[in-house]
């Protein structure tokens, strides 16, 4: 079937941006914009049949590009945060943007989520995209090509895949999704309620700039215990400032996608699972939302969405002790995540 692809808007640039939209035979719909290789909606029926958008965005492309929280973002070159911005490579001292004080948040000013992407191929249930990313972008080392392919299955999946090969020089590479999900609507409430499991034994406690401190610890006894299901907003007071931590799962790359979290929304009977080759994954309660006014007319306030961000460990090129994220000349990178959308027929919390 042929790709569903229609005008959304232009950059101040005067570019093209489109809205694509993808549709599973099942019940899963979603549309995507190539501004940023975004994320714009998700559509997804309740218990009750009642089809609802479960992911924060913006009613135009305008919002798209002048968004500031990056809803439904693809984060590259490394997503979350890089401390002052510099590491040393291979006996060189490397200097990025700044974007969040001193630090590097995300790609920088303008990351991959401030990007026209190309378009490479679509059909009714996938869309490829791709972005060359120059020598010094954001200050990054080298030259770095980069597909992402959005994928929608008969079992209301959305499978993102993501390939990248440094073509001139090494440089560090940390690809995430950054969709602010809420399964009872965006808009509707906050998330507090719902139930989160996350397969993850160790997190990694941050500073004040929410850097990683070097550490890697132990969930149990902690308010970061979600290895049996718990309510996001159980333990939330115990934790400053709320979640905004890397859970980890393991130390390197997996072959393929394994389960990683599920959460519940008992009510509407959404359930969402997240697999993916990464390490680890971030977990955030939309701390820093404070009525930003988004799609269908909706006001997100704080802790009105979560987001789950299969990612390798935050700051890692500073931090010798976690898993590398540096990509050799001609290596490759590739990563899978998938979101998996279910109806439960509960409707209490256990």
């Amino acid at each position: 079937m042929k790709l569903s692809k229609t005008f959304f808007g232009r950059t101040l640039e005067g570019a093209e941006v489109s809205l694509f939209k993808l549709q599973s035979p099942n019940g899963l719909s979603v549309e995507l914009t190539d501004f940023g290789a975004t994320l714009t909606r998700l559509y997804f029926p309740d218990k009750q049949g009642v089809r609802q958008n479960l992911v924060l965005g913006y009613e135009d492309a305008s919002g798209v590009i002048n968004d500031a929280n990056y809803f439904g973002a693809t984060i590259g070159r490394c997503a979350n945060r890089i401390n002052q911005g510099k590491f040393e490579l291979d006996g060189r001292m490397i200097q990025l943007s700044q974007n969040e004080g001193e630090h590097h948040l995300h790609g920088g000013i303008e990351g991959f989520n401030k990007k026209v992407w190309a378009l490479v191929d679509g059909g009714e249930h996938y869309l490829k995209l791709a972005y060359t990313s120059a020598d010094g972008d954001e200050g990054y080392p080298g030259e770095l090509s980069v597909e992402i392919t959005y994928r929608v299955t008969e079992k209301n999946e959305l499978v993102i895949e993501y390939d990248a090969v440094a073509t001139t020089c090494a440089t560090p590479v940390n690809l995430t999704h950054h969709s602010y999900w809420n399964l009872a609507g965006a808009g509707v409430a906050d998330v507090l309620g719902h139930r989160l499991m996350l397969g993850c034994e160790r997190y990694l406690p941050v500073d004040e700039a929410l850097l990683p401190t070097g550490e890697i610890v132990p969930v149990a006894g902690t308010p970061f215990d979600f290895r049996v299901a718990q309510t996001i907003g159980l333990r939330l007071t115990d934790v400053p400032g709320g979640y905004d931590h890397c859970f980890v799962r393991g130390d390197a790359r997996l072959a393929s996608p394994a389960l990683i979290a599920t959460v519940e929304h008992p009510p509407s009977g959404r359930v969402m699972t997240v697999s993916t080759t990464e390490p680890a994954v971030q977990f955030y309660t939309g701390n820093f939302l404070d009525g930003v006014e988004g799609a269908d007319g909706q006001l997100y306030c704080r802790h009105g969405a979560f987001c789950l961000e299969a990612q390798h460990f935050p700051d890692s090129p500073n931090q010798p002790q976690f898993p590398s994220v540096n990509l050799k000349p001609g290596a490759k990178y590739h990563q899978t995540t998938i979101y998996r959308f279910l109806v439960s027929d509960a409707d209490t919390e256990a």
